[in-house]
């Protein structure tokens, strides 16, 4: 669990799950970078991790059991819903979201903190609209939530 005080906005943050999207976000063209693998391993320690892909590029099984976290698995035409239908099981108020896609945009608009890649597969641009930090890649992504701090000095008043 992460617990995170934003000073200034009368706001603590109590994450305990974490949902990332696959394609564009942690990966690149369906590639894991080694760094990011290390850095889900630590976060481990800290938070219930999930990957949600509709697995544009066949690699989800395959990464999802190489991180050793849960899949889920979500339909290409309504992903966007399935993910928010997934954020609401678990309690949307517990949870952080990582993402860059359109089908990520209900995903980020209710999580409790979101945060949106801004990366080489792009973003879609109400995806960025609905997340509290934008990031270059996901490797910064997933620093945020290893120092927290990081997201105080962004979010606080």
């Amino acid at each position: 669990m992460l617990e995170i005080t934003l000073p200034g906005r009368g706001r603590t943050l109590i994450l305990k799950h974490l949902l990332i999207d696959l394609n564009g976000t942690l990966t690149n063209a369906g590639k894991l970078d080694e760094l990011v693998k290390s850095q889900i391993i630590k976060l481990k320690e800290k938070l219930e991790i999930y990957l949600l892909t509709a697995d544009t590029y066949g690699t989800a099984k395959l990464i999802s059991e190489e991180l050793g976290i849960k899949l889920i698995e979500v339909d290409a035409i309504n992903g966007g819903q399935d993910k928010r239908l997934f954020l609401h099981q678990l309690n949307a108020q517990e949870a952080v979201a990582i993402g860059n896609g359109f089908n990520d945009i209900e995903m980020l608009a209710e999580a409790n903190l979101s945060i949106v890649i801004m990366g080489q597969e792009g973003c879609a641009l109400p995806a960025l609209l609905q997340a509290d930090i934008a990031v270059t890649n996901i490797k910064d992504a997933l620093d945020l939530l290893l120092n927290p701090e990081r997201i105080i000095a962004t979010l606080r008043a």
